[in-house]
């Protein structure tokens, strides 16, 4: 039987790659290897004349960004709606982070510190010196691990239905909130009832989908369970552990949905605080979590006056 969400798919990968982004494999070392979609324009023919010759990434002439996605979906499926707006003035890198969409590796570091560092070596692979990472939910605790480690090759970073680090108590409290007893039930759901639940908290507002659609999800999420699983278990860090507030040199930008019920606005705030001077914030109205996906041209233009201000020196 077809897969009703994998059977768009082709469709999607055909209209991102008439927006100027194509699927590469970086192998970062062996056991190791991260899918892609980059710039089209950075991919040239290697001198050997075979026409199945592999072909090499040169350097994006282009100011880089770098889409990082959470844990509901690989990145295309993800930024989708934010390929097109950005891609003309932008180069775009989305990953699929390690255990999504076909990337992978046999080490056992699960931490979000180790998504971090293969993000990076892929991204010198890649020809990139200098980036801005967006992060959502999953993806904005390993864009903080990025400019944490890798301060000199982030310009700025944007950051949205996220937190700087999960603590187990913070992590209790969030799940405690909205009712669940672990981050795996929530992320995780092995029912309809239970992806039901997970969406419901994510948007402003559901929408009614058949539970045949619920079910084929289910079966995509399914794919690398038991790594995704501990990939939860090493985002949570003890409280007992000093958790650092870094004090960033970068220009942050938090945008978040104003009825984000998983990362609600009041942390969000929280969190501009801690980061101090250098951060800054925006809302978005009649959006919950899934913001980029639910309101994506508001999202979108908030996005872009956000790099537009970074790029152009204010």
């Amino acid at each position: 039987m077809v897969n009703l969400v994998e059977s768009p798919k082709p469709m999607l990968y055909g209209l991102m790659k008439l927006a100027g982004v194509i699927p590469y494999t970086v192998e970062i070392e062996p056991g190791t290897k991260m899918n892609f979609w980059i710039p089209k324009e950075t991919l040239k023919k290697t001198k050997r004349s075979d026409k199945n010759s592999d072909v090499e990434p040169k350097k994006p002439t282009k100011p880089a960004i770098l889409l990082i996605h959470g844990f509901a979906a690989e990145g295309i499926v993800t930024w989708q709606f934010q390929v097109g707006s950005l891609a003309k003035k932008y180069s775009i890198y989305i990953p699929d982070l390690l255990f999504f969409g076909g990337s992978y590796s046999d080490k056992p570091d699960r931490s979000p510190a180790f998504q971090a560092q293969c993000l990076v070596k892929s991204l010198r692979i890649l020809g990139v010196d200098e980036f801005v990472p967006v992060g959502f939910s999953y993806g904005g605790m390993v864009a903080f691990k990025i400019v944490e480690e890798y301060p000199e090759m982030v310009r700025a970073m944007v950051v949205s239905g996220s937190v700087l680090a999960m603590t187990d108590t913070v992590s209790e409290s969030n799940l405690n909130r909205i009712g669940f007893k672990s981050s795996a039930d929530l992320l995780l759901p092995t029912s309809v009832k239970g992806l039901k639940t997970l969406f419901a908290l994510s948007v402003h507002r559901p929408i009614w989908f058949p539970n045949r659609l619920f079910k084929d999800y289910i079966e995509v999420m399914d794919t690398n369970r038991k790594e995704k699983a501990e990939l939860l278990e090493g985002l949570v860090t003890s409280s007992n552990e000093d958790v650092t507030i870094p004090r960033l040199q970068q220009k942050i930008h938090l945008l978040w949905g104003e009825s984000d019920k998983l990362f609600n606005l009041e942390m969000a705030k929280n969190m501009k605080e801690q980061l101090g001077e250098n951060a800054t914030m925006d809302s978005i109205k009649k959006a919950g979590h899934l913001a980029h996906l639910e309101r994506p041209c508001v999202y979108n233009k908030r996005l872009k006056k956000f790099l537009t201000a970074v790029y152009s020196g204010n």
